[in-house]
């Protein structure tokens, strides 16, 4: 994977869950450029702002992201929680009729998150 792919999906999976920490204006500023593609120039022109504030304000928003991360650590939970259960679920499967007893309950616990 790229570096800017992997930034991308990681600020995505932050959006997921501290975007309402976030200023509207920073959820729209982060919406545009990493949901759906816009560039710094059409951001720009969307808010009649010079492509340096975008960028600025992406980077504050994304920082805001990051630093709410460090504090609650939501995401590195959420990860170490799906790698639990996939790795439960590859144990599961040595054990015949087991995983199929068990599935549903797996299932309710990644809803839970």
């Amino acid at each position: 994977m790229t570096e800017a792919l992997e930034k991308t999906n990681r600020i995505n999976l932050l959006l997921d869950f501290y975007e309402p920490l976030l200023t509207e204006k920073q959820q729209t500023v982060l919406r545009y450029y990493y949901h759906d593609n816009y560039s710094l120039g059409e951001i720009s022109d969307l808010f009649e702002i010079s492509r340096q504030a975008v960028f600025e304000h992406l980077k504050r928003a994304e920082q805001t992201l990051e630093d709410c991360e460090s504090k609650l650590g939501l995401v590195e939970k959420h990860q170490a929680r799906r790698e639990a259960l996939d790795a439960l679920r590859r144990e599961l499967e040595h054990v015949p009729g087991l995983r199929e007893r068990l599935e549903p309950m797996l299932e309710r616990i990644e809803q839970a998150e």
